[in-house]
């Protein structure tokens, strides 16, 4: 009877275990930083088209993770895409004229942020605004225009 108790203990110990590591693999995949305790400085950036970009969309540069996007808004006086992005503390020497680039990872993957260094000496502080950048291309637009175009250079050469 002492037997049984304990092995009904340890089971139950193992699967609490197992549902733990569950939901911090859950976490994890999700992109959720809550538990991390991610601290930084805040840049912004603006632009024409954001295409599918995401809040906790990663920030990269060179490859290498450097922030999350934090907050996306509409500037309603520019028509423009306000993106902030979270930097962590120890990426703190991004020259001022660091330009910014929306990307795909893959052909069908997520949008994120790709940071190119500019060579300037000064620094980009919190709050600070990244004034280069280069929208997102949209699948669809470049179809749609080249289909156009194709429809155009055909009605031109005909009889």
């Amino acid at each position: 009877m002492q037997n049984r108790r304990a092995i009904e203990i340890w089971v139950g110990v193992f699967v609490i275990a197992g549902m733990a590591a569950l939901f911090m693999l859950a976490m994890k995949v999700s992109n959720i930083a809550t538990f991390t305790g991610e601290s930084g400085y805040r840049l912004t950036a603006r632009f024409d088209n954001i295409g599918g970009l995401k809040v906790r969309s990663p920030v990269s540069m060179a490859g290498v993770r450097v922030g999350r996007v934090a907050e996306i808004a509409f500037d309603s006086h520019t028509y423009e895409a306000v993106v902030t992005m979270l930097i962590e503390r120890r990426f703190d020497t991004l020259p001022k004229d660091t330009s910014a680039s929306i990307l795909t990872s893959g052909v069908l993957g997520e949008n994120y942020v790709g940071l190119e260094a500019g060579a300037r000496q000064n620094f980009l502080q919190d709050g600070d605004e990244i004034r280069i950048t280069q929208s997102a291309l949209v699948l669809e637009n470049l179809i749609g225009q080249f289909l156009v175009n194709q429809a155009q250079q055909n009605r031109g050469s005909g009889p």
